[in-house]
């Protein structure tokens, strides 16, 4: 199970964790994950923008022994723990929060995936690389969802 402390799920996601605000990546947490974990990837996208998916970010090979990311996690490409960060839609690395078009109400999910293994990936990685990657490898699947719109 997917949660966080900073909005409740399905709620607007508040401007501190967008493009309006400071665009910090909120604080996440986790539990349940299957007993033969080898790591987790994080993933979250906008499927209601303009162009199709909009990926906001890329995270992967999150130890096992995780139950948690902080708020504001750094935007680089590898972590002291190990886990390492792709390229979103902005063509940057890191978490790079909701700023749809004004207008409609986007919704955006983060997605965690328990894994059997780590990813043998190095950057630059976007997210069809790690899609690519975790076929045949997810162990489980959790999300959390909130809304945004200017």
């Amino acid at each position: 199970m997917l949660t966080t402390t900073a909005f409740a799920a399905g709620a607007e996601i508040p401007e501190q964790y967008t493009c309006k605000g400071h665009d910090a990546s909120p604080p996440l947490q986790w539990s349940g994950a299957p007993v033969k974990t080898g790591s987790f990837v994080m993933i979250m996208d906008d499927p209601d923008a303009p162009s199709g998916v909009w990926v906001h970010w890329v995270m992967w090979n999150l130890p096992r022994s995780a139950h948690a990311l902080p708020e504001d996690v750094a935007k680089q490409g590898e972590m002291d723990d190990g886990s390492r960060q792709g390229n979103n839609s902005f063509q940057r690395v890191g978490y790079n929060g909701p700023c749809p078009p004004p207008g409609h109400t986007h919704r955006y999910f983060f997605r965690l995936y328990a894994l059997d293994e780590k990813l043998a990936l190095t950057p630059p990685v976007g997210r069809g690389d790690v899609d690519a990657a975790i076929k045949g490898h997810v162990l489980a699947e959790t999300e959390y969802m909130g809304t945004f719109h200017r």
